[in-house]
C-alpha cells in the first residue's frame, strides 16, 4: 500500500474529528489543520513529513501525530499559569530553525545557546508542556530573568541516570529518562563538569532529539565516527529532533563539530 497525503488526511480526519472541532486542508501547501471551533486555536500539520515517516514506521507514525495533536489541543483549552506552578517550569532545547513565535505571532521566550540550538521555556502540564510566550509573561507580570532562574534550577534538580556502553575503545554514556527534558540536562553545568572528571579522552556531547543526551569519551578517531552514526540515527527517529551535530565540551563551553561519518 502506498500512503499519500490525501489518504493521510482522511485517516487523521477520521481519528481526530469531534463536534467542537473544525478541520481543513490546504492542498497547495499540503497542510492539515484542526482547531477548536469556539476558540479558533488549533494545530497545523505538514503532511509530507508524516507520509515519509509512515513509510518507515507505518501506524506508529499516525499514532504519534494523533497523540500530540490531542495533547496539544487539550493544553490549549487549559490556560497556562506561571504563579503557583514554579516547580513545573523547565528549559527545553530546540533546533535553531524552530519557530520563534506562537501561531498568533506572539514571540516565545528564547535564549541563545549554540549555533545549532536555542533555549525555550515551558510549563509542564503532565503529559505535555506549553512553551512560554510574551503574552503569558505580561499577563502574570513575570520577568524573563525570573523564568530563566527557576527553569535552570529545576533542570539542575532533574536526576541524571546513565547507561554506559563501550564501542571500539570509546565509552558512551546515555541519558534517556523520557521525561521530555533529557536534552535539557545539557544546561546543567554541574552535571557536565562531573562528567568531565570521568572523561579520559575528549568529551563530546550529542542531543539529537529531546529525549536523549549522549556523552562520549572519545579515545580514538573511530569514536567520532561511531558518535556521528548514533546521532544521525537518533535524530532521524526522534519525536522532537534537535540536531545531528555534536559538541565538544571544553573549558565550560560547547563547540559544535561536524563529523563526516563513514558508512560501515
Amino acid at each position: 500500500m502506498k500512503m499519500t497525503s490525501n489518504k493521510m488526511k482522511n485517516e487523521l480526519e477520521t481519528r481526530l474529528a469531534r463536534d467542537n472541532r473544525a478541520i481543513s486542508y490546504d492542498r497547495e501547501k499540503d497542510v492539515f489543520r484542526i482547531e477548536n471551533k469556539s476558540t479558533g486555536k488549533g494545530i497545523s500539520i505538514s503532511l509530507s513529513g508524516i507520509v515519509a515517516k509512515w513509510h518507515i514506521e507505518k501506524e506508529k507514525a499516525i499514532d504519534e501525530v494523533v497523540y500530540y495533536v490531542e495533547e496539544g489541543l487539550n493544553a490549549m483549552e487549559d490556560p497556562i499559569r506561571l504563579s503557583d506552578h514554579e516547580k513545573h517550569i523547565f528549559p527545553v532545547i530546540r533546533s535553531a530553525s524552530f519557530p520563534v513565535e506562537a501561531e498568533e505571532g506572539i514571540p516565545f521566550l528564547i535564549d541563545e545557546h549554540t549555533a545549532e540550538t536555542k533555549i525555550y521555556y515551558a510549563v509542564d502540564m503532565g503529559k505535555t508542556y506549553r512553551l512560554i510566550d510574551s503574552r503569558v509573561m505580561e499577563k502574570e507580570g513575570w520577568e524573563a530573568s525570573r523564568i530563566r532562574e527557576i527553569a535552570l534550577f529545576n533542570a539542575r534538580s532533574l536526576p541524571t541516570p546513565l547507561k554506559e556502553d563501550q564501542v571500539r575503545g570509546n565509552v558512551f554514556y546515555f541519558l534517556n529518562t523520557n521525561d521530555g527534558y533529557d536534552a535539557s540536562r545539557i544546561l546543567n553545568k554541574g552535571f557536565l563538569n562531573e562528567m568531565k572528571k570521568r572523561i579520559t579522552g575528549t568529551m563530546v556531547i550529542s542531543i539529537p532529539h529531546q529525549d536523549v543526551l549522549i556523552v562520549a569519551d572519545v579515545l580514538n578517531n573511530t569514536g567520532y565516527d561511531v558518535l556521528a552514526q548514533m546521532a544521525m540515527s537518533f535524530f532521524a527517529n526522534g519525536r522532537v529532533p534537535i540536531t545531528a551535530l555534536s559538541f565538544i565540551y571544553e573549558n565550560g563551553e560547547l563547540e559544535p563539530i561536524f563529523i563526516l561519518g563513514k558508512n560501515k
